[in-house]
């Protein structure tokens, strides 16, 4: 059963630092791409950040625009656990965010397997 443990958010000032966890089971980066959403009060659910399976990888990582160059999404596959990386935040990354599995590519459309959202809160 594939599972999939967000952790890691909290409370920050703009400006500051988080570093969110996803921990995985019953499956292995081998087979399933990771991303993160998030979503907002009020909004849609949204891609964040996204990169594809080993056996379909082709070196493919994708950022939302408003997170590049502040987000690093990374993997630790001895672990089986995704992170990612938040600098620099702002009150509009205010969310709760979501990692997520797929076969496919993550980012592409409603993945698979959800794990539950962990909320990430900037101050101004």
């Amino acid at each position: 059963e594939v599972q999939l443990q967000a952790s890691g958010g909290g409370l920050v000032q703009a400006g500051g630092s988080l570093r969110l966890s996803c921990a995985a089971s019953g499956f292995t980066f081998h087979d399933l791409g990771i991303g993160w959403f998030r979503q907002a009060p009020g909004k849609e659910r949204s891609r964040v950040s996204c990169f594809s399976s080993s056996t379909s990888r082709d070196g493919t990582i994708w950022y939302e625009d408003s997170v590049k160059g502040r987000f690093t999404i990374s993997s630790d596959e001895d672990k089986n656990t995704v992170y990612l990386q938040m600098n620099r935040l702002q009150p509009e990354d205010t969310a709760v965010y979501y990692c997520a599995a797929d076969a496919g590519w993550p980012c592409g459309g409603f993945p698979d397997h959800w794990g539950q959202g962990t909320q990430v809160t900037v101050s101004s």
